[in-house]
């Protein structure tokens, strides 16, 4: 080789290089926030279209609060959790890209000098037992990007589900407190009624000393009714990306019918094939038998084959060869990684059959237990309206001078008392509902 061509051939493989280098991606650092990124009123931070949870379309934010659809938007579109979550759809789409790319060819060279010649070698190869398993490999890929999305779908549910929960939680809190003050206040009355009565010689010091007790119990309640409003306002905030000091107005009611034993038992049968957690346990597994089919795929020969153009420094002679690199399989032949894929198989199959099981058994339960509160709530509510009516009369009777207060104190505080318990039922049954719809895999139905 001359000068001339050598230098060519220099400048060529500059030239080369320099533009697989301009294609290469660089590196910026990007610090960590320093501060809280939360909203100082409700609004939507990701667009509708990434709205994905089946039965329950985009809805605005009423003007005038908060009802229990907008609290679910709002906990989907904008949870931090949710945020974070929805980034491991990229990582997955990445890896999708990764095993669909071609591997790189191999280039190799060499320059040899003799007394009367300059030769040189120039090798390009490619590395055939990818091409071979690459179908696999992509398959694998794309089943475990469809497992992330449907990964992120079932936290998705499961945020849902738990901003459902607040709203009840929420509203029963402000019914409880309502119920708890006039308890308060009525047995505040009492204390003071009857402590003058004392002073006059008309009660004993046992009536007022039990009329303090009462009242110090009730305070007591009303104190811890505040303490968890103020856990669960927190709680529904943080859910749903706001600043702890917003003030949130909610509005409408929870209103959900239960599912009859027909419906129940269809719902569990279909179980399978509308759960999100156990459509991603089925994705995972798909993704699994690819991997098990590369594994299977590699364990032939690997082979890479290329071109060799060359020229001897001794005598000048150009050459052009092809060249064939074999692993002969006579000890790996990959059956490790074949074992390791085979057993991972056999226990995301088992992992998918004790979801499906625990499903079906909780589910069951759930719905047996909503089932029993409802018959409970049914119950105390024809109770309620008995007492609602006596309290009703006592007052007029008390007004009107017929009936002495301590027994009109009496007769209300056990109309409140089953007040409370008729808001406490009815949350825990709409939680219960609430519970089942995503157990069996309609979050957002209205069955």
């Amino acid at each position: 080789m001359n000068k001339s061509a050598f230098n060519r051939m220099f400048v060529c493989a500059v030239l080369v290089s320099t533009l697989v280098v301009s294609g290469c991606q660089t590196y910026h650092p990007k610090p960590l926030p320093t501060a809280p990124d939360l909203l100082r009123t409700p609004t939507l931070t990701v667009p509708a279209s990434q709205f994905n949870l089946p039965g329950l379309k985009p809805h605005p934010i009423p003007p005038n609060g908060l009802d229990e659809t907008a609290v679910v938007t709002l906990a989907v579109l904008n949870n931090p959790d949710l945020k974070a979550a929805r980034l491991a759809a990229g990582v997955a789409a990445a890896q999708l890209v990764e095993a669909g790319l071609l591997p790189d060819p191999v280039v190799s060279g060499g320059v040899a000098k003799s007394t009367r010649l300059t030769g040189y070698n120039v090798g390009l190869s490619e590395d055939i037992q990818a091409l071979i398993t690459r179908g696999a490999a992509k398959a694998a890929a794309k089943a475990r990007a469809r497992q992330v999305n449907l990964d992120i779908l079932w936290q998705e549910w499961q945020v849902a589900e738990k901003a459902r929960e607040l709203f009840i939680q929420s509203r029963a809190d402000d019914a409880l407190q309502r119920v708890a003050a006039a308890t308060r206040d009525l047995l505040a009355g009492r204390y003071q009624r009857d402590n003058m009565a004392l002073e006059a010689n008309a009660v004993t010091a046992n009536t007022v000393s039990a009329d303090l007790a009462a009242l110090t119990d009730a305070e007591t309640t009303v104190r811890q009714l505040q303490l968890e409003a103020n856990q669960t306002r927190h709680n529904l905030n943080l859910l749903l990306g706001l600043e702890p000091t917003v003030q949130l107005h909610l509005i409408g009611q929870n209103e959900n019918r239960l599912l009859s034993r027909e419906q129940f038992q269809a719902a569990v049968a279909a179980l399978p094939h509308r759960r999100a957690d156990l459509l991603a346990l089925q994705a995972g597994y798909q993704s699994q038998e690819q991997l098990l089919r590369e594994a299977i795929l590699a364990q032939f020969p690997s082979m890479s084959a290329g071109v060799e153009p060359g020229r001897d420094p001794a005598e000048g002679v150009k050459t052009v060869g092809l060249t064939v690199n074999v692993t002969l399989p006579l000890f790996n032949r990959n059956q490790g990684q074949i074992a390791i894929r085979r057993a991972t198989r056999a226990l995301l199959r088992q992992t998918y059959q004790a979801r499906l099981d625990k499903a079906a058994n909780e589910s069951d339960q759930v719905w047996q237990a909503a089932h029993i509160l409802e018959r409970q709530l049914r119950n105390l509510q024809s109770r309620l309206l008995e007492l609602s009516k006596t309290a009703r009369a006592a007052e007029e009777s008390f007004r009107q001078g017929n009936l002495d207060f301590s027994a009109y104190v009496s007769m209300q505080l056990n109309s409140q008392a089953e007040q409370a318990q008729a808001i406490r039922l009815r949350a825990l049954l709409e939680q219960a509902k609430n519970v089942l719809k995503t157990m069996l895999g309609c979050p957002s139905t209205s069955e």
